[in-house]
């Protein structure tokens, strides 16, 4: 799969480039020097993980900077305060940029910030800065195109509130711990809608929130037909 990312260097300075390449390739690839690289920032890591793609977090904001949803993997915001102080001087260095067409991507705060932006809605994911950036570019292009297929093309602040469970596990399915599991829209928006609690059992045996959580997964799986 082709695609044209837009990289900003710390001076300021943006190219375009042009990359073809699978998601096994991606899911796998890291830098040639990652092992001599230290992840002080990150949590520890069990030893065969240490190859892995990791993120440390992915913010999903509203055209004014405020949340819809949001995930942090690591404790370089320990704080609450600290983590929405980010998310607004991320949202106020980014949102005059057109990442609309195209992913872009930029250094902040010694951070690689990959985001695009739909409607209302602006998709981040932030990665430490010896990151490969094509990894945290398809982490935000399979969240970007699942919450798409989940919320029927209608991508916008109403629909993601609405659907904000969908969007939650779609984060879920993304990362787990901060390490990469699947990148793949269609397997993830296909683990979202198989996602139910005791959905096998009928629906006269099944408690309120039981018996919603069924009736959503079917109205996702009619979705994704």
């Amino acid at each position: 799969m082709w695609y044209k990312i837009r990289i900003c260097n710390k001076y300021g300075v943006t190219n375009a480039y042009i990359f073809n390449f699978s998601r096994q390739f991606l899911h796998f690839l890291s830098p040639s020097t990652k092992a001599e690289r230290s992840r002080t920032n990150f949590p520890a890591k069990p030893s065969n993980m240490e190859s892995c793609p990791s993120v440390k977090n992915i913010l999903l904001l509203d055209s004014e900077g405020k949340r819809v949803a949001v995930k942090y993997y690591c404790d370089d915001w320990p704080t609450n305060n600290a983590k929405e102080a980010f998310e607004k001087s991320v949202f106020s260095k980014t949102q005059k940029t057109n990442a609309r067409t195209e992913a872009e991507i930029a250094m902040f705060e010694n951070n690689i910030v990959v985001y695009k932006f739909v409607q209302d809605l602006h998709f981040f994911v932030t990665g430490g800065e010896d990151e490969n950036e094509l990894i945290l570019a398809t982490v935000l292009q399979g969240f970007f195109d699942a919450v798409g297929l989940l919320l029927r093309g209608n991508v916008d602040k109403k629909e993601a509130l609405e659907n904000l469970d969908l969007i939650l596990l779609c984060l879920d399915e993304i990362i787990d711990g901060g390490i990469v599991l699947e990148t793949d829209a269609n397997v993830i928006a296909g683990k979202v809608a198989s996602h139910s609690l005791d959905s096998g059992a009928p629906l006269s045996e099944q408690t309120i929130s039981q018996a919603l959580a069924t009736a959503r997964e079917h109205l996702a799986r009619s979705l994704l037909k």
